[in-house]
């Protein structure tokens, strides 16, 4: 759900919120709900309702979109203690998804991380071993997609891939089509860590020469200030990376 961490809290008299209409309003409102959960923890529909000044069918209509998106979900209340009769009120609760739509410094956490590792487990050579690391343990399914098709689709299958993971990836061919082609990324997940640490994005280029068997050469990255991650992939290439040494310190293909 997007901008769920940008709502401003609205006065909390207005009983006849239902009524509002428009997309704009609905969104608001819907950050205002999700937002009271992450502050107070699972919340029932009367929870809510107190807390926001709506009517209960008003927050269920909240509730249910939100739900459909997956940034919150329905659980059965806890009971401490001697049950009561009757069936528990149902409480509402932020999925991991709802969680990550808030601003939550996981950035920050992992650049302090990093840098810690620099200083204190051996330097830059401990965080390129980090990178490599965390870039194989990811490479599964990269490797299963582009085993499963010709030489010649590898790049294109590698794109696919990488899309069912977030990166918004797609392979197209070079400004000279003889050269080759280009694996561009229209999105990084990890862009703002990379600007400090670029050795993640240096164990990505190597983890893409070793599954497309040939040298690549990256061109341009998110986390440099580029637009988009772009990675040149030569064609009809014959030499293979066997000691994952990928070359990224160029900007143009040879």
């Amino acid at each position: 759900m997007k901008n769920v961490g940008e709502a401003q809290e609205a006065p909390a008299g207005a009983p006849h919120e239902e009524l509002a209409t428009g997309f704009r309003s609905d969104r608001s409102t819907r950050n205002r709900v999700a937002r009271s959960i992450l502050d107070h923890g699972p919340s029932t529909v009367a929870d809510l309702a107190g807390r926001l000044g709506l009517t209960q069918a008003a927050v269920r209509r909240h509730l249910d979109a939100l739900v459909a998106d997956d940034v919150v979900e329905a659980k059965e209340q806890r009971v401490y203690g001697a049950r009561t009769r009757g069936r528990p009120a149902k409480v509402f609760a932020l999925t991991d998804c709802g969680r990550d739509a808030f601003d939550q410094s996981y950035d920050k956490l992992a650049a302090d991380a990093l840098r810690w590792i620099q200083e204190q487990a051996g330097g830059d050579e401990a965080v390129v071993a980090f990178a490599r690391a965390r870039i194989a343990a990811q490479a599964a399914p990269y490797k299963a997609a582009v085993e499963a098709v010709e030489p010649e689709e590898r790049a294109q299958a590698l794109a696919r891939a990488l899309s069912a993971d977030g990166y918004a990836a797609t392979a197209r061919s070079a400004p000279l089509p003889q050269h080759g082609e280009q694996l561009c990324q229209h999105h990084c997940p990890v862009a703002h860590v990379a600007e400090q640490f670029p050795q993640l994005c240096e164990a990505e280029t190597e983890m893409f020469s070793r599954l497309l068997g040939t040298h690549v050469q990256r061109l341009a990255t998110i986390a440099h200030g580029d637009g988009v991650c772009t990675t040149f992939i030569p064609k009809g290439a014959t030499e293979t990376i066997t000691n994952a040494s990928a070359s990224t310190a160029g900007r143009n293909p040879a």
